[in-house]
């Protein structure tokens, strides 16, 4: 799935599954999370590692396998170049449905509340 022989190496063919917080797109490979831009749960994607850490790495995409059956265009022009807005290739009922997840798994992990 890696090229090991870099101290930073290409990821290929990588299922994103999930978005974290501002807009960062996250796939799993060898235990560790790996955060990336503009892509959308159900991506299929390569990327290139620019950053390693103990439990995280970050990249960028150099390659799109398969688009996600989310995927929308997005309706401004800019996006992508302005960093205004980061989920617009996303529909907006899954725009919410992601957000409302993320902020009822940081009050649950954060802040120890339990919500439904």
């Amino acid at each position: 799935m890696a090229r090991k022989n870099k101290k930073h190496p290409l990821l290929e063919h990588l299922l994103i599954e999930d978005i974290a917080a501002e807009g960062k797109a996250i796939a799993r490979v060898d235990n560790k999370v790996v955060f990336t831009t503009f892509a959308i749960p159900g991506d299929i994607v390569d990327i290139q590692i620019v950053r390693k850490r103990k439990s995280f790495m970050e990249g960028y995409i150099t390659q799109f396998h398969e688009y996600s059956s989310l995927r929308t265009e997005p309706f401004c022009e800019h996006f992508g170049m302005c960093g205004g807005c980061k989920w617009q290739n996303l529909p907006y009922t899954e725009q919410l449905k992601f957000k409302q997840r993320q902020v009822s798994d940081q009050l649950k992990r954060i802040g120890k509340i339990d919500v439904d």
